[in-house]
């Protein structure tokens, strides 16, 4: 069976969160398509063990995520550096953004992911 490590109740949520997209979301994904040309293909709202990923190159393990309010708390930030550490120890980068980031900066948001992605592109964007 296919991703038999992920719970169902987390692939439920993902399947859920993909119909679910915020403004910043629907920005960096529009975002990450224009890297297709290029050889990444990021998955939206997809598990990784318990947690999901915003967005996930798993070939290059490389996760993307954009940040709301709810992780300004304490008990986000909590959560955030617990999901973190598992996806680090994972292999994985975590390149994170805040939603104000990716509406105001976008620039600075793509040229700071085509820099981690730039080992596995294929050809370089313009």
């Amino acid at each position: 069976m296919p991703h038999s490590n992920i719970d169902p109740k987390t692939r439920t949520r993902a399947k859920a969160l993909r119909r679910e997209l915020t403004k910043a979301e629907a920005a960096m994904w529009s975002m990450l398509r224009d890297l297709r040309p290029y050889g990444p293909r990021f998955r939206r709202e997809t598990p990784i063990g318990p947690y999901i990923a915003d967005f996930a190159w798993l070939s290059a393990r490389i996760v993307v995520e954009v940040d709301g309010d709810t992780h300004e708390t304490d008990q986000g930030r909590r959560h955030d550096r617990r999901r973190d550490a598992f996806l680090t120890g994972q292999g994985f980068t975590v390149l994170r953004f805040e939603n104000e980031q990716v509406l105001s900066g976008p620039d600075v948001v793509f040229v700071t992911i085509q820099t981690h992605a730039a080992p596995f592109l294929k050809g370089v964007p313009a």
